[in-house]
């Protein structure tokens, strides 16, 4: 059936909406994005992006607009650390050491991460990105939208739908849409995921928090970065007027209400025991440590990604990198669905392999919440806890977990990188991975220079490019079948040695390799073309 309006339409036009939008034009669908702002969001929020969402926006050849956010940012850092004689005047913004992140605002060391774990330095040059503020984030995206020719129909909002085994009409304050499908990209108070009846179990708040930047008087006493105290927690920095405090005092009563100067002020004068005094609010914004998340991502033609699926409280930033995540996996599944050359099961794997992923971030942020409560025996367990984030193997355990890199999809397959983000390898001809994906599509890339490896893929043209090259750093790597959305589907090592020892190149040809080859081409790109079968 013809969809004259779109071929997807997704709602929310926020970073993980954009990103899905984006995914999806790249593989030639006709979507459309409905937000109800009329300009890009600039409250703030998520202040960081981790490796996994770094690495998707670098595959896009977003990695130099990254960077350029991330110079800006560290303009702001300086600035701060000046304001509080932390840094000498004439210091030039530059990067940190390697940012190792927090937990429940126990900050971790970047100079007591094992430097030789494999799992950190396999990102290759995104290894060096991290602060981009969510505002920013969007921002880029946007204009990333605006060049591939994404339709953004700003100040719009949806109001309605009606989903049936063919398509989706969506009503909105503009009038219907016609569509395949409907994407609800409409963060944690999803109007979509509420009238397309999805459940939505988890647990209830029992914290409220506020962030903002302001300018206040009396700030001199704060502590900078993240402090706890008897009544609550508060953080201060890392740029000038940036504010966050923590109350264990039940949800707000009003979420929807505009946050004021004086409830930053009380806010922050109770969670410090300091007589700071708020002037001017720049931006601001509630938060609870609800925590929930919906058992099943699809209904029929209605998917939900980002907020709309799950929520829970935003230390770490883990939301937006779950939603980037979410949308970079969802993407190319959608379009194989929509252009009909999906293998059964495609679309369902969506929820099976972020499901876990998400689950996961609602139990990481409810352990940090209980790790801030201000009582005795939390007290007693967080000075455990800090005593043993003071240890190279505890710094390089958080860490890893913070920023994504020892996420893995639960794939067929023995190979270590299978279901694991494809590593950026440097091959010889001075390229990266990395810069293989721009397009969106997939890649096999052979590595060993083995006909019988490539013949495998020759059914598959229009479906997955094939490279063959030679990688120095990783000499017994034979090959890898990476997905549009990085992963690695398939790999395998050489056999007989290596070229550069002299020996064989062939690869492996147990059922686990070569083979499993042919079943992960099938597995994610569907029955070869009958010519080349």
């Amino acid at each position: 059936m013809a969809h004259d309006d779109a071929d997807v339409i997704v709602a929310g036009g926020g970073p993980v909406g954009l990103m899905l939008a984006c995914e999806l034009a790249l593989a030639e669908v006709k979507v459309v994005v409905l937000e109800r702002l009329t300009e890009v969001d600039t409250t703030i929020k998520a202040g960081s992006i981790n490796t996994p969402s770094a690495s998707a926006l670098y595959r896009r050849g977003l990695l130099p607009a990254l960077a350029e956010v991330q110079r800006e940012a560290l303009e702001g850092f300086q600035a701060f650390l000046r304001q509080r004689d932390l840094a000498a005047p004439e210091a030039q913004p530059s990067p940190p050491p390697r940012f190792a992140g927090h937990f429940a605002g126990i900050m971790l060391r970047g100079d007591l991460l094992d430097t030789d774990d494999p799992e950190l330095t396999s990102a290759g040059p995104v290894d060096a990105i991290g602060m981009v503020p969510q505002a920013a984030l969007e921002q880029l995206l946007a204009e990333h939208a605006r060049a591939l020719g994404v339709t953004v129909r700003r100040g719009v909002e949806l109001t309605g739908f009606d989903a049936g085994a063919d398509g989706v009409t969506v009503r909105t304050t503009e009038g219907e849409l016609r569509a395949g499908w409907l994407v609800g990209c409409d963060g944690g108070r999803s109007t979509v995921r509420r009238l397309a009846g999805f459940p939505f179990p988890g647990t209830a708040p029992e914290i409220t928090g506020h962030q903002a930047i302001v300018e206040m008087t009396g700030s001199e006493a704060l502590g900078t970065g993240w402090n706890r105290t008897d009544t609550g927690t508060y953080a201060h920095g890392p740029f000038p007027g940036r504010i966050l405090t923590v109350e264990f005092d039940g949800p707000p009563a009003d979420r929807e209400a505009p946050v004021t100067a004086e409830e930053l002020q009380n806010s922050l004068r109770y969670t410090s025991g300091v007589d700071v005094t708020v002037t001017t609010v720049h931006s601001a914004t509630r938060f609870t440590d609800n925590a929930r998340q919906v058992p099943d991502y699809r209904k029929g033609r209605v998917l939900l990604a980002g907020d709309a699926a799950h929520v829970h409280a935003p230390f770490g930033g883990q939301g937006l990198n779950l939603g980037i995540g979410d949308a970079v996996n969802l993407g190319w599944k959608l379009a194989a669905t929509i252009h009909g050359r999906a293998p059964d099961g495609l679309l369902d794997s969506y929820t099976a392999e972020r499901h876990p992923i998400g689950a996961w971030a609602l139990e990481w942020t409810r352990a940090q919440v209980a790790l801030m409560r201000p009582e005795p025996h939390t007290h007693a367990l967080r000075n455990i806890i800090a005593e043993l984030s003071g240890t190279v193997t505890a710094t390089t355990f958080f860490a890893k977990k913070i920023s994504g890199v020892q996420q893995r999809y639960d794939l067929p397959g023995s190979h270590p990188l299978t279901g694991r983000s494809a590593p950026d390898l440097l091959l010889a001809d001075g390229s990266r991975l990395g810069d293989l994906l721009h397009s969106g599509c997939a890649l096999l890339l052979d590595l060993a220079d083995d006909a019988d490896l490539r013949k495998r893929a020759a059914g598959y043209r229009d479906r997955v490019r094939v490279l063959t090259a030679s990688c120095q750093e990783r000499p017994e790597l034979a090959g890898l079948l990476v997905r549009p959305d990085g992963c690695t589907a398939w790999a395998a090592d050489r056999t007989d040695g290596t070229r550069e020892a002299g020996g064989a190149t062939t690869v492996d040809t147990s059922p686990d390799t070569l083979d499993g080859l042919d079943d992960a081409l099938r597995r994610w790109f569907g029955a070869p073309d009958d010519a080349a079968a």
